[in-house]
């Protein structure tokens, strides 16, 4: 009986202190860990909602750029880092969902990252040369079912313009595709400025100047919804191919173990940073749209992408490089 009171009496400390602490967060500055260097998209990202959410909860949010083998160092950092709401994880599709899917040697697994909300989308865009004789989607595909058919540059195998290419041979009626691979996206698409190749499909942010300078004409959107700065362009939903959709998204994800209430916490300070209008006048010019949520919305889509995007792995036999 008395060992049963102790042991009673340690687990109503230790949750009391739990909720004491997660009541107390934050009373210290927060780290936002970022796998890519400084001046990407997910650094920009991350650093304009870390602004905002300072501002909701009332202590300074610090972005720390860990970068390396395509941000899987920044989340194996996270995941190795103490569960107590200081440390969080600023991750994108790569370190999350695709390359988990190309390598069998990750540092981490999928449940050490807890998804906490989700930041914003820079949408694919799908694009040839302006002075390219294809003028939409429809005449893309066709130009794939004739000879020598449609080169396509990518950002490398696994990257989301490859995902792009595959799934446009996989669900636009086949055709005859050369999926060409550079190092880079901003390779892919110099390749198509310079006439190299035919199209390339990159994030909004990417192409946007390319294209706003009349070098790069958008033939379609590979997100659910049309893009603010492009509001012409369609989407590959609406133009009846639904399955063609991917984008390079960012998130927050917190290291397995982080108290619930600090996760419910940090998601609505997200998303009350994402609806003010200073953080949208610095995203949505630059083709980024915030992507508000609750932490179920976030889950939910995760859980989606894993299961659209491994059959597309196993059918184009990817593999990291």
């Amino acid at each position: 009986m008395k060992i049963l009171k102790l042991l009673l009496a340690t687990y109503i400390y230790m949750t009391s202190n739990v909720a004491f602490a997660a009541d107390a967060w934050p009373n210290r500055p927060i780290k936002f860990i970022v796998g890519f260097g400084p001046g990407g998209a997910n650094d920009l990202v991350a650093r304009a909602v870390a602004e905002g959410v300072s501002k909701q909860l009332g202590q300074p949010i610090i972005v720390e750029n860990k970068p390396g083998a395509g941000s899987v160092v920044g989340g194996d950092y996270v995941a190795k880092s103490a569960p107590d709401g200081y440390t969080f994880y600023a991750g994108a599709a790569g370190g999350i969902v695709t390359i988990p899917m190309l390598r069998s040697n990750m540092p981490y697994k999928n449940d050490d990252l807890v998804p906490v909300g989700m930041m914003a989308v820079s949408p694919s865009i799908i694009v040839v040369n302006a002075e390219s004789p294809v003028q939409n989607f429809k005449e893309l595909i066709g130009k794939a079912q004739t000879k020598p058919g449609l080169t396509f540059s990518t950002a490398g195998s696994g990257s989301t313009p490859h995902f792009v290419a595959e799934m446009l041979k996989l669900y636009a009626g086949g055709g005859n595709y050369e999926i060409i691979p550079y190092k880079s996206g901003s390779e892919g698409v110099f390749a198509v400025v310079s006439k190299q190749v035919d199209a390339t499909s990159e994030a909004s942010v990417v192409v946007l100047p390319q294209i706003e300078g009349g070098k790069l004409r958008p033939i379609a959107s590979t997100w659910n919804k049309r893009i603010t700065r492009l509001p012409n362009v369609p989407t590959t939903k609406e133009l009846g191919y639904p399955n063609i959709f991917i984008g390079h998204w960012s998130g927050i994800f917190a290291p397995k173990g982080t108290p619930v209430d600090i996760i419910q916490k940090m998601n609505l300070a997200i998303q009350a940073a994402l609806d003010t209008n200073a953080i949208k006048a610095r995203l949505i010019p630059q083709g980024i749209e915030p992507a508000p949520g609750s932490q179920v919305d976030f889950i939910k889509f995760l859980a989606e992408e894993r299961k659209r995007l491994q059959p597309i792995v196993k059918n184009a036999n990817m593999k990291d490089e």
